[in-house]
């Protein structure tokens, strides 16, 4: 199917353009900002700004205290005897060696 544009659709198409843009313009020049609302406006972005720090700080001071407790509990719960890593019999210490070698 083939549109053909008619010149009275283009010429009412840029006409509604220009007026939209006109009444935008002219709405424009009726605003004002006040004169501290750059002032204002930074203050609140910096007040949220300290407030999602704190939030932060406080949810990393929870969480780190929470482990430390929960690791503390954890090695509280513990027994006393001497604990074997692979589940395996538990063997005497392993003595050291010491080299004789000597480095020159």
């Amino acid at each position: 199917m083939n549109h053909t544009y008619d010149m009275n659709e283009t010429h009412d198409a840029y006409d509604t353009e220009q007026q939209l843009s006109q009444a935008f313009a002219a709405f424009a020049d009726t605003i004002h900002p006040a004169a501290d609302a750059y002032r204002s406006a930074q203050r609140e972005w910096h007040r949220r700004e300290r407030r999602r720090r704190m939030i932060l700080a406080t949810l990393i001071m929870v969480v780190f205290a929470s482990a430390t407790l929960i690791g503390l509990w954890v090695l509280n719960q513990a027994s006393a005897a001497p604990h074997s890593v692979f589940g395996g019999a538990v063997s005497a210490p392993v003595a050291r060696v010491t080299s004789t070698a000597s480095w020159s």
